[in-house]
């Protein structure tokens, strides 16, 4: 029982990461109907760019709200100069500015930083959290960020006035549009919010993974995971499953026999593959309806 607690509880730590990273994927993909397969990319620029400002002296929680307000322009800018004009362009020309954006960052992250890993600090400490051995101050301090994070975003999209604008754009544009709401600067903070949210994934993940500029990329392809499995048109069900994949990973490599570390990623794949043929929209995802 106690090795079972110790998966769960270490599972909705990593699936606190997963929550961040899908939560991010689905509030690209409501702006702008494509998926960001440079988002993993972009919270490892940010994570380096807080890494950096602590090797000059400035503390950490200074470094982490600086990133995030750097995230947050950048993310408006990538919208502004790269995809804004490509917003009536096919799929996949949408498809090559994606990898070419991540290629870029990449690129750009080992030249600056170099390849080599580097350590990350934590500002939660990685001694067992309140006296147990079950789970770290680091991996509660995981949880209790994400959390907090969807409690911030919950009432900022419900009570304020920004918020119901960018639901309005990313549901109903032409409606909006009517309104008076400009739908092309509500994407642009679509795309600023996404990136901020990915940049906490960064930050959090980093001292587990150690930093460098392939950190990010296991970490995007079990946000894209969680994101399809939660459904990709509701942020709620893409935090729900990104804690169920870090849940389930973790006891798949535990309890089935021969999976270990290696096949943890094609359990997980399996499982959401799975719920997709009973309920193709996820399992918070609502059907798109066009008329014709």
């Amino acid at each position: 029982m106690e090795l079972f607690t110790n998966q769960v509880l270490a599972g909705i730590a990593t699936g606190a990461i997963y929550a961040c990273m899908a939560l991010a994927v689905v509030m690209i993909y409501q702006a702008i109907d494509h998926l960001n397969f440079a988002q993993g990319e972009m919270a490892m620029f940010s994570t380096f760019i807080s890494w950096q400002l602590m090797q000059w002296g400035v503390p950490y929680w200074a470094a982490f709200v600086i990133t995030l307000a750097f995230s947050f322009v950048a993310g408006i800018a990538i919208e502004r100069i790269l995809f804004k004009p490509l917003a009536k362009a096919p799929v996949l020309t949408n498809v090559a500015g994606f990898i070419a954006l991540y290629a870029i960052i990449n690129s750009t992250a080992g030249l600056l930083w170099d390849f080599t890993i580097k350590q990350y600090p934590t500002p939660f400490g990685s001694a067992p959290f309140l006296g147990s051995q079950l789970i770290s101050t680091h991996q509660a301090g995981m949880i209790g960020v994400t959390v907090l994070l969807l409690l911030g975003l919950y009432f900022f999209f419900q009570y304020t006035r920004i918020g119901l604008a960018m639901r309005a754009a990313a549901s109903v544009p032409e409606s909006a549009r009517l309104v008076g709401i400009n739908t092309s600067w509500m994407i642009a903070l679509g795309w600023g919010m996404a990136t901020a949210i990915g940049s906490i994934a960064g930050m959090l993940i980093a001292p587990v993974v150690f930093l460098e500029p392939n950190m990010m990329g296991g970490v995007l392809i079990y946000g894209f995971a969680a994101a399809v499995l939660g459904g990709l048109t509701s942020p709620f069900g893409a935090v729900v499953g990104g804690f169920l994949v870090g849940v389930f990973e973790n006891l798949a490599g535990t309890y089935i026999p021969g999976v270990g570390n290696e096949l943890k990623l094609p359990i997980a794949l399996a499982l959401i593959i799975s719920v997709l043929v009973v309920k193709p929209a996820g399992l918070f995802g609502r059907h798109i309806v066009k008329r014709v």
